[in-house]
Order: C-alpha cells, then structure tokens, then sequence
C-alpha cells in the first residue's frame, strides 16, 4: 500500500507500524522507548506524528499503517509536543553531564541538541536515590533514569531473568530490584544488556580502569593482558570505523604503548578450552557420563543454570573458560618459565563482556591465594584508556602478540560469536574420536544469528545432536524441552548474549544487528583465510601439553583448567 508522508508518496507494508515504514523509507523520527522486534510500549511518546484525520498526536511505533493515510513527522505540533517531554525529562536529572560516562553518547543529550533546547523551563523535586554499586559488573544510578523501560524489556523478554522491574507509582516510580536490594543478591546474571540499551548514564560497567592504571605505574608489578577473540573485530567501532573492521595487531601495538609487559590473546586459551571441552565430550559418551554436555565458557550463563535450573549443573562442562585458563596458566607455567613470583603478576583481561568482571571474582576462580585474573576490562574501557594516553590508532603499525600465549588457530578465533564453539569443538572432537579431520571444517548449520540452531553431525558411526542457543530467553526454552525430554541432544553451546561475545553488554554502545553480522562475517573470514583452522592443530597449545600440562583432562590440566558450580539462592 501507499501514505504520504510530509507530502511524499512512501510504500508501506500490510500490518506493520508506521514507525517501521518511516524508518525504512529514511525519515528519521526519535525515540526512547521503543526497541526493534519487541512488541511497542508506546510509552515515551517521543515518536508521536500527525495523521490527517486524528484528532491527537500519535505514537507511530505503536500505529499500524493504513491506506491512503497523510503522516507529517515534523510538523510544529509535532515538534512542540516532543520539545516539551525533553524538556520534562531533564527536570528532576542530575547536571552533571560532564563527568557522567555517557557524555557525549547520551540519547537524552543529544535530542536536547537537536530540539534546541538550551534552558531548564521546569523544575521538579529531586529525592536523591542511591547509587547501587554493590555488583562486580554493573553499577546502577537511579538519578539519572528517565523511566524509558528498555532494560526492564531486554531483562525480562530478551533474557528472560527479569532482575529488575517497575516499582512505585506515579512520581514515586523507579525501576529497582525485588526488595529494593543491590544487584549483587539479586537474580541479576551481570550480563550488561540492559547497559547496551540504557539510553542515559543510568547504567554503566563497574570500571576498572584505575586498578589497571595504578598496575601499570607500579614499576613492582609485572602487567600481562589478554584480549578475546571478539574485541578485535569491535574496537575499531569505539574510534569511527565501519563494523567488522578488525585491527589485531594495531590493538596490540597499543596495549604495549600503554605499558603492558606482554601480550596475548585469549583465542590460544580458547584453543585450549576445545582440546579440554572436546575430550570431555568424548570422555562422557564414551564412558556414559552425564548428556547433553552444555559448553561453561558464558559466566552469565552459568549463573543463570546455577540459579534457575540447577539440576542440570552436572550437565555442565567443568571446563574454565578461555579467560580464566590463560589466567590460570600465567600465573602458573608462565611464572615459572619466566622466573616471576605469580605475587607480582598483574593478569589483565580486555573482553566484550561485563559478566567476566564477575567471572574473575568468584571464589572458585583462586588458586594458592591468588585470582585467575586480576582485572577485567570491557571494550570501551579499553578504548578509553586508549583515549586517556593519547594514543593514535591511525598511526600505528600491527604487530604480533607475545609468545608462548600469542598463537592461536582461527577456530579460537570463532569463539566470537555464536556457534563458534560448537563448530571448533566439533573439528576437534572429530579428530579425537577418530583420528581424522573433518572433511568439512565449516559447520555450517550452527553459523548465523537465529536464536536456537539444531545440526546432526556423525562422528566415527556415531550420530550426535548438537544445538547452538544465543540469548538466555532462547536458553530456558531449550533447557525446559530438554527437561521435558523433547529433545534427542548431545552436545550445547550456550552464549548469554544475543550473537555471542559480538553482542556482549561490554561492546560498543548502540550496537545495531547490521553490526553484529559484519563482525560476524569478519570471524568467518579470519576462520575461512586461516593457515591453521583446528584446535588441536595449534603448535603452541600442543607445546604447553607436551612441557606441561601432560595430556587433556590428565591430573595438571584438572588442577588448573578445571573447575565446579554450586546452585544459588537469590531474592526473587
């Protein structure tokens, strides 16, 4: 069907919301609370538009289009009505917009630019709340929310935890935890979607930029860092360029201007994590163990089986993640290799994950006294350190990353996004199993962004079923089939976020799907273009092995890549 809009002829489809014909034809109309592929709140009213006929403005994310309907989107009522609620909002929020972390990447300041908006009109009472900072992930600010309710949505329907909801009513409302507690006894599983959809300072990561500084200025300490596979193919965005840009080596010549002793990359720990996961896997099958095998190197995820469904923590891998592998070696093999007492060892880890800061915290996650890791750092504290120290991306030359922990093979690198791990666990527990490579590395039934993917692959006359979930929602539906008995699985790769690590609460904000599929096809085309594309094909893994760590699942490897989960309780 045909509109008009501002007086131009646009095509629109049958039974979608204006507010989708807008956008796809180019007519920029904001908004606050409306987020894509979720059913319309309607509830900012910011997207409000003027329909020949109607008597009142419109919410257009919430309008279905019709006939022959006449739209104006920018007409003076329309502006005038969208000025005003700017200017509302602002009433009761802090001023603090210099020192907020969302300066200059705020939602609410930038629509005040562009309305023009330049003077308090209206003044409401401020009743200060506190600031919860009681989670090792993310901080929250309830002074600076403007009640638009995107976390509250991806908590609840992209996530399915639902840790936080609206409370109170009228002027008195907020959005808190159950019982008005910190996050940190709540059912929060410190994933960060809701920091990816907040469109103000209201949350953010808890930064650990100064423990990291502070590090780094220590002539005493020895500073290593790692980063994963995903941050590549992401930072470049934090400094204007396209998605899917990847700059690995210009990030490594960074992180050693900023003072970094050594460099590694967290894909040769993923690399260790499949030749562990996929013995694991063989071990169980073979052996009778506990099926279907559910990958653990998710932190979210884990906390989330660990809280909602705990009779499937057997079914859990009791492998590390590739983040606190590497820790785990460092401060072990690499110590002593090096002739360093593990005390003076700062283990830095730059990931695309808030949920790894908690990661990092857990106790099960201390050896001899000591953290795995040290201090996590997401992409955009990465990118802000970078900013701090004044260092130019544009002028720098790549270079590699640090032995013994620099090689990686591209299968380590898929770990990125969704599916990654399934596909890399798949070529290596191909080989274990049978001797053999796979004949065709690419799986591709698991590759993609749909939410749940299923593939059957043989292995040595055995037929496996494997599924790949992203997105927590997409988990508990599986997981309550698969208690249900619906479903003949083996193997399960789960990713907290939507797309894997490429969609991690720690990436770059505002993130939109059309990002997250470049950086995928990036991953693929490492993967595709790579001279060593298995786990257990890379050399340097298969030197830790042979000088250390004996053989997969052996005593040396439990002692260190290997750990246990607990059920929690939680308020809600």
């Amino acid at each position: 069907m045909n509109i008009t809009v501002n007086g131009n002829t646009v095509e629109a489809r049958e039974g979608e919301m204006l507010l989708t014909t807008l956008q796809r034809a180019g007519v920029r109309v904001p908004t606050l609370c409306h987020m894509p592929d979720l059913f319309p709140s309607g509830a900012c009213r910011m997207c409000v538009v003027e329909v020949e006929g109607m008597r009142g403005l419109v919410p257009s994310c919430a309008h279905p289009v019709s006939e022959n309907m006449n739209v104006k989107t920018h007409s003076p009522r329309v502006v005038r009505a969208r000025k005003t609620i700017v200017e509302l909002l602002p009433a009761d929020h802090p001023d603090d917009c210099l020192y907020c972390v969302r300066n200059g990447n705020c939602e609410l300041q930038k629509l005040a630019n562009e309305l023009g908006i330049r003077e308090r009109r209206y003044a409401g009472k401020r009743t200060p709340d506190k600031m919860d900072t009681s989670s090792p992930s993310i901080v929250r600010d309830p002074d600076k929310c403007i009640l638009c309710g995107r976390c509250v949505r991806v908590c609840e329907e992209v996530q399915g935890v639902s840790a936080i909801d609206f409370a109170g009513r009228g002027s008195n409302t907020v959005i808190s935890t159950a019982f008005d507690q910190g996050l940190n006894v709540s059912s929060c599983i410190n994933c960060g979607q809701c920091v990816m959809v907040c469109p103000t300072g209201a949350l953010r990561e808890q930064s650990d930029t100064k423990r990291v500084v502070d590090a780094l200025n220590d002539p005493e300490k020895y500073v290593v860092v790692q980063h994963a596979p995903s941050v590549s193919v992401t930072l470049a965005e934090e400094f204007g360029a396209k998605p899917g840009s990847d700059i690995c080596g210009i990030m490594t010549t960074a992180l050693r201007q900023l003072g970094f002793d050594r460099v590694f990359d967290t894909a040769f720990s993923a690399d260790l994590t499949i030749l562990e996961e996929a013995s694991e896997l063989a071990h169980r099958i073979q052996n009778g163990g506990k099926l279907p095998m559910m990958t653990s190197c998710s932190p979210g995820w884990i906390k989330f089986v660990e809280q909602y469904f705990p009779e499937f923590i057997g079914n859990l891998s009791t492998c590390k993640s590739p983040q606190q592998m590497l820790g785990a070696v460092i401060k072990s093999f690499f110590a002593d290799r090096e002739n360093i007492d593990p005390k003076n060892i700062v283990s830095v880890a730059i990931m695309p994950c808030t949920a790894k800061k908690f990661e990092a915290q857990r106790p099960e996650m201390v050896r001899n006294g000591l953290p795995d890791v040290d201090a996590v750092l997401t992409t955009r504290e990465l990118a802000r350190l970078i900013r701090l120290r004044g260092i130019d991306l544009d002028t720098l030359e790549p270079e590699m990353q640090d032995t013994p922990f620099g090689e990686r093979s591209t299968a380590g690198k898929l770990f990125g996004a969704t599916g990654g791990v399934m596909e890399a666990a798949m070529r290596t527990a191909n080989y274990l199993l049978t001797g053999e490579e796979l004949k065709q590395l690419n799986v591709r039934a698991v590759r993609g962004l749909d939410g749940i993917k299923e593939a059957r692959v043989t292995i040595n006359g055995v037929e496996l079923g494997v599924a790949v979930v992203n997105g927590l929602g997409n988990a508990r539906r599986l997981l309550e089939e698969v208690r249900d008995g619906y479903r003949d699985l083996h193997f399960i790769e789960v990713m907290t976020c939507p797309g894997g690590c490429i969609g991690g609460g720690g990436q770059p904000l505002g993130t939109d799907p059309e990002a997250v599929k470049a950086r995928m096809q990036t991953l693929y085309k490492i993967d595709r273009d790579g001279d060593v594309r298995t786990s257990h094909g890379n050399p340097a893994v298969q030197r830790l092995y042979k000088e250390f760590l004996g053989n997969p699942l052996g005593g040396k490897s439990h002692e260190l890549l290997h750990t246990h989960y607990a059920k929690r309780e939680t308020l809600t």
